[in-house]
């Protein structure tokens, strides 16, 4: 791929992966908490907090990116 989305796209998703795979390696008791946290929320709560954080990923993108 080329610069430009593809490579900003790829570099994301690298850096989820990396966070992801730290916090389950570092934190694998306080993974498994908030999962059985998340299982007892209604879908309407769960959708509401998605959206926040896609909003606010966004958010961080566009200011960083200009």
């Amino acid at each position: 791929m080329e610069g430009g989305f593809g490579q900003l796209l790829l570099a994301a998703l690298g850096l989820y992966l990396v966070i992801e795979g730290a916090t389950l390696a570092l934190f694998p008791d306080g993974v498994r908490r908030v999962m059985a946290l998340a299982q007892q929320l209604p879908p309407s709560t769960l959708r509401a907090v998605g959206l926040v954080a896609a909003a606010t990923g966004v958010l961080i993108v566009w200011l960083v990116r200009g």
